[in-house]
């Protein structure tokens, strides 16, 4: 068996499957926001990937992409069940931001994700080296540093969370809550998107483990776990790039004038999911046409909500509800061949997500809570003309990096209401400031420096980031410790 000095664990597997045209199973590089952030980075070091490959039964075997090695982990029906769908998805995921939606608890769930996180430490301690480097994502695997440190003392391990960590009080509910912290400390250094998740993280092992610890620090048995915040980014010269391509171009002109040429274009693109707040976002745009600030002729809104977890419960509720919203508004206000929204829940590919971002003259991203939200950076480095307005929610991660954006509480209908208006009749010039300097935040700050600078925390000697950086890369400054003063990251619609 080979064997890797870096091992990625995650959920899911950098690659999506596809049927080719003559029937045969295809993978292919998937465009995640974590492949992204890894993809520059591993080619240059022997790698591997360990994570589930999707659907269910024995785990496939796969060829190398792009150099980094694919290990894949199977899960049952019942580990997609209670692990992925269950306590993965509908007890962490709702607790972790803000309990939107009540959290549900099941012991069955529980005993899955101790299986299934088992089962990816095992994993990754087959193909690590010796004293190779384990960096751990995500949610799902709260339990494998811990795990790992047990199977492989000898790994410098590293977890990172890209969704909101919650404050004590939401915690605490967790009937397992003891289990996830010690599974976190299991690794050398433990990264947040903010510094207020680090904060909530010491607090709770304070409280609940009675070991002592600080924002930076925690001391457990022989070993000090340090913690820290590295907001995601995205690669914002890719993106540009991308935006900037005449095919692209053209396609931004020919959907305006599909759109029939409106003076104003509202896009939001978002994951199906309750945390987004699509129906808040509806809602106001519904009451702003009800009182003639926005008219159909002038103004459209295209709403992109890609379909998630659809075996999930809340979700499927949640699209029926979101649905039903936008055929009542349309009803309302929309006249023949012009619909007040644009409702649209297909995925879309790279090309054709930056002409949506070039077409739109403001871009609506109000979650009501998220780790980062990656699709508001993605819009700024595709406004490669320095045009176009943010409207962007104080709650999502990526607000503290991009002040110059229109700030609101998507709690607020009204303040929602007035940020929307804000956007949309703001001077070109205000507009360009804003947009400006951005994009010169998100040209520092790219995916490759939140990658360099956590793995430059992770292993202190250097020699990994050493050997990850591209020869053409230009170099990039890491603070010895993580940078407080910088708040960043999520997933785009896709994640």
């Amino acid at each position: 068996m080979r064997q890797s000095s870096l091992v990625v664990v995650a959920n899911r597997l950098p690659i999506d499957d596809s049927v080719a045209p003559d029937g045969a199973c295809e993978w292919r590089r998937s465009p995640g926001g974590l492949v992204s952030a890894l993809h520059p980075l591993l080619r240059h070091t022997p790698a591997t990937w360990v994570g589930w490959a999707g659907g269910t039964g024995p785990a496939p075997t796969l060829p190398d992409v792009d150099g980094v090695r694919m290990r894949t982990v199977p899960l049952t029906p019942d580990d997609l069940r209670d692990h992925y769908e269950g306590f993965a998805n509908a007890t962490l995921w709702p607790l972790y931001h803000d309990a939107v939606e009540q959290p549900q608890h099941h012991r069955r769930w529980w005993e899955a994700y101790q299986r299934v996180n088992r089962r990816f430490a095992e994993t990754a301690a087959e193909v690590a080296e010796p004293g190779a480097v384990v960096w751990v994502q995500d949610y799902h695997l709260h339990l494998v540093p811990g795990l790992l440190r047990a199977l492989r003392p000898d790994l410098r391990i590293g977890f990172f969370l890209h969704v909101p960590f919650p404050p004590p009080e939401l915690f605490m509910q967790l009937p397992r809550r003891a289990e996830l912290l010690r599974g976190m400390l299991g690794a050398d250094l433990v990264g947040f998107q903010r510094a207020q998740a680090a904060h909530n993280f010491a607090q709770l092992v304070a409280k609940v483990l009675h070991l002592p610890a600080t924002d930076r620090r925690i001391g457990i048995d022989d070993r000090v776990v340090r913690i820290g915040a590295f907001p995601v980014s995205i690669d914002t010269a890719e993106m540009a790039a991308l935006a900037a391509r005449p095919d692209v171009a053209a396609r931004a002109a020919r959907l305006r004038q599909d759109l029939g040429r409106p003076e104003h274009v509202i896009l939001s693109v978002d994951r199906m999911d309750y945390t987004k707040g699509i129906e808040q976002r509806l809602k106001a745009y519904s009451e702003l046409l009800v009182s003639g600030h926005v008219k159909v002729r002038d103004t459209v809104l295209v709403q992109v909500a890609v379909p998630s977890r659809e075996r999930v419960g809340q979700y499927q509720i949640l699209r029926e509800r979101v649905e039903r919203e936008v055929g009542r508004i349309n009803g309302e206000f929309g006249r023949v061949g012009e619909p007040a929204i644009h409702y649209l829940t297909q995925p879309f590919d790279r090309a054709e997500l930056a002409a949506l971002y070039r077409v739109a003259d403001v871009m609506a991203v109000t979650p009501l809570r998220d780790g980062m939200n990656l699709v508001a950076k993605e819009y700024v480095a595709a406004r490669v003309d320095d045009t176009g307005a943010l409207l962007l929610s104080e709650f999502a991660g990526s607000a503290a990096e991009l002040p110059q954006a229109y700030l609101v509480n998507p709690h607020d209908l009204e303040g929602l209401k007035e940020g929307l208006l804000a956007a949309l009749h703001a001077a070109p010039a205000d507009v360009r400031e804003r947009m400006r300097a951005m994009r010169a935040h998100l040209r520092e700050h790219d995916i490759r420096a939140w990658a360099r600078s956590y793995l430059s925390a992770l292993d202190q000697t250097g020699a990994l980031v050493d050997r990850l950086t591209t020869p053409g890369d230009a170099p990039v400054a890491v603070p010895t410790q993580p940078d407080r003063s910088a708040v960043r990251a999520d997933r785009r619609a896709g994640g």
